[in-house]
């Protein structure tokens, strides 16, 4: 930049080298002497076509006709400078002291190209290798200057980094400048189109040759592009680009910033953004290309936030920050909203307007939140300690420490925008009120209670219908004294009667307790149990969240007995929709449990009957062996022994029988008796 603008500033001051001799040499002649001392200080061609003409009223000064220097050796863009004409005027009487002081400078329709190649080479640098003799001892190159006003009109600014692969393109140029010091402050007010976005942007710096010189200095910006702003009042240097001091912004039309910015528009939510956006605080901004913000104030459509931030640089870029806010909603972000927006369990079907969670991919954040409230849409939090991260359009909500539903919190829920969109969560709830919890995750409020409740959940899709058709999940309930509205379910079974229901009807519970799985959207319980003083019910069946429709029986007790039993017991059915339940006496469940009891019963008589022709066999089997051991015992004149079988005393007889056989052959044949 430094380079730049005294090259400038050098061919303005050579153009007019020779003013103090307009009266003696003519224009055209000062214009060649200009013209052949800028070549040979740049090693570039400077071109003037038609006249040169002075002017002696009101000011000193030259105005030239069309002009344009060379580019490097290098470069293919065509001319470094060209414009349709300049006007310079000069304080004469200063010039006559021995001082430059340049009143006013006008560039009529220039084109400036400033290029960088692929070796590093920069095109504004001027001497030694780069061609020509310009040196620091060059009038407004190594010398002070002054400006009173310069101005371009109808410009245009091309800047080429080859070596990067980057264009960047200003057109539409209207400026103004002053450098009434050169060593003291100095004003440039600039209106141009970039990246098809108009913009005004007025500054001033404290030191123009320290700024010009790469050095931090007191420096105020203040841009305008559409309907947004942006105010800054510090200290600031181009060189390293480092700059710190007060902030106010008004980013109220994204769409223009982001235009500016040379990025796509984020498509912020409501809530978060999409109306209105306006930020203030401390900024630092440091050569690493590192923004730290401190004491931040935040306000989105309306939601104000305190924030302590810091940005690094990456491939995607990541902001760490420390956030407070009062009543924060991310229910846009975080998936849309539950059930009550949609008229809860009264409505047809669940809101079908497609979820945008595209903001999830502008930067990657790790923030510390702590807010007096949080909607997330399908659960919403009391005050609130959380750690919120996104990372590559995954955004997770750990809470830490948060009050809900009456109760206390704890969890996660992840809202995954990588492919497609996916919502998911581990939370459990404990002491919450659970018809507020219902309502505002699936627009039920028949169930009132307190007590706990743990659930896991996920789903995917790009509508609020879409998810909650292809819920999974898994929990477990558990009440205290409450109740279930719509319905009287011990007055159904005193008089048998299922038109106990609608509006004033209720079942009041001293305990509920049960468990369920999530597939597909439909929510499948076995094991519910409710307790009371007069009645106890055993309930099983579905809920199908996408549908809100429900087919579940309860096997309800109406208790009589001074022991709590003894009362009449029949099962009831509940189909329907979730606004229109339908209740009726389970007759199928009837008639499964009287053969379910006949079948007993004839099994019972089967039972019987076996342990009878059993008994009468095992009798018989009895007798039997009682006979053959009465004729074995007779015939062979041997007496069964305890615990001997009919088989063993038949053995033993046998070898007794031969025993005796033995010695009767032994006798005869040792001649005995």
């Amino acid at each position: 930049m430094r380079w730049i603008v005294r090259s400038v500033m050098a061919l303005l001051l050579l153009v007019v080298l020779a003013v103090g001799a307009l009266f003696a040499i003519p224009a055209e002649k000062i214009a060649g002497i200009a013209v052949t001392k800028f070549n040979a200080l740049t090693g570039r061609e400077l071109t003037i076509s038609g006249s040169v003409r002075p002017s002696f009223y009101p000011q000193l000064g030259v105005k030239t006709g069309p002009i344009s220097i060379s580019n490097a050796a290098w470069s293919k863009e065509g001319p470094m400078l060209q414009a349709e004409g300049l006007a310079i005027s000069l304080d004469m009487t200063a010039l006559i002291a021995g001082e430059v002081k340049i009143t006013g400078v006008e560039a009529i329709a220039p084109k400036i190209v400033l290029e960088r190649s692929a070796k590093g080479e920069e095109n504004w640098v001027f001497g030694g290798a780069a061609g020509g003799t310009v040196t620091t001892d060059t009038p407004g190159v190594g010398k002070g200057f002054t400006l009173d006003r310069a101005v371009i009109s109808k410009g245009a600014l091309v800047f080429a980094d080859h070596r990067a692969g980057t264009r960047v393109e200003l057109t539409g140029i209207e400026a103004s400048a002053a450098i009434p010091s050169y060593t003291g402050a100095a004003t440039v007010d600039l209106a141009a189109i970039f990246n098809g976005q108009a913009f005004r942007a007025k500054g001033d710096v404290a030191a123009f040759q320290d700024f010009l010189d790469g050095k931090v200095v007191g420096a105020n910006l203040d841009l305008t592009t559409g309907a947004a702003s942006l105010g800054f009042k510090g200290r600031a240097g181009w060189a390293t680009q480092e700059a710190e001091g007060n902030l106010v912004a008004d980013l109220a039309d994204l769409k223009a910033v982001s235009a500016l910015a040379g990025i796509a528009a984020p498509a912020l939510p409501a809530g978060m953004g999409q109306r209105d956006v306006q930020l203030s605080g401390a900024v630092t901004l440091t050569s690493k290309g590192t923004a730290h913000l401190r004491g931040g104030k935040v306000a989105l459509d309306g939601t104000k936030l305190g924030v302590d931030a810091d940005y690094t640089p990456g491939d995607r870029g990541k902001i760490s920050a420390r956030v407070t806010a009062g009543a924060l909603n991310m229910a846009a972000v975080a998936g849309g909203e539950g059930g009550g927006s949609g008229g809860g369990a009264q409505a047809a079907g669940w809101p079908q307007d497609r979820i945008d969670v595209s903001a999830l991919s502008a930067i990657d954040a790790e923030v510390a939140l702590s807010a007096d409230s949080l909607d997330l849409g399908l659960i919403k939090f009391g005050p609130t300690q959380a750690i919120v991260t996104n990372e590559r359009s995954r955004l997770v909500v750990d809470v830490a420490k948060a009050s809900a539903y009456g109760g206390s919190i704890a969890g996660n829920f992840v809202v995954n925008g990588r492919n497609g969109l996916s919502v998911g969560g581990d939370m459990s709830f404990k002491g919450m009120d659970l018809q507020a919890l219902l309502r505002d995750f699936g627009g039920y409020e028949r169930l009132i209670g307190t007590g706990d409740l743990k659930v896991k959940f996920l789903s995917s899709g790009t509508t609020v219908d879409a998810l909650m058709h292809k819920m999974s999940g898994s929990g477990a309930l558990s009440l205290t004294r409450g109740q279930v509205l719509g319905l009287d379910i011990g007055g159904m079974l005193k008089r048998l009667d299922t038109s106990y229901v609608g509006q004033g009807q209720k079942t009041v519970f001293d305990a509920l307790t049960g468990t369920f799985v999530i597939n597909g959207g439909v929510l499948h319980n076995e094991d519910l149990l409710l307790e009371s003083s007069d009645v106890t019910a055993r309930g099983a069946g579905d809920v199908d969240l996408g549908a809100r429709t429900q087919t579940y029986r309860i096997k309800a007790t109406a208790l009589a007995g001074a022991d709590g039993t003894g009362g009449l017991t029949a099962p009831l059915l509940i189909t329907g929709t979730w606004a229109k339940p339908k209740f009726a006496l389970d007759l199928q469940a009837l008639a499964d449990e009287k053969l379910a009891e006949q079948a007993a019963k004839v099994q019972a008589q089967i039972e019987a009957k076996k342990v009878e022709l059993q008994a009468q066999v095992d009798a018989k089997k009895a007798q039997l062996e009682a006979q053959a051991r009465a004729k074995l015992e007779s015939e062979l004149g041997v007496v069964q022994q305890d615990g001997e079988s009919v088989q063993d005393l038949a053995r033993r007889a046998a070898e007794q029988a031969l025993q005796d056989q033995a010695a009767k052959a032994l006798q005869g044949l040792l001649g005995g008796n």
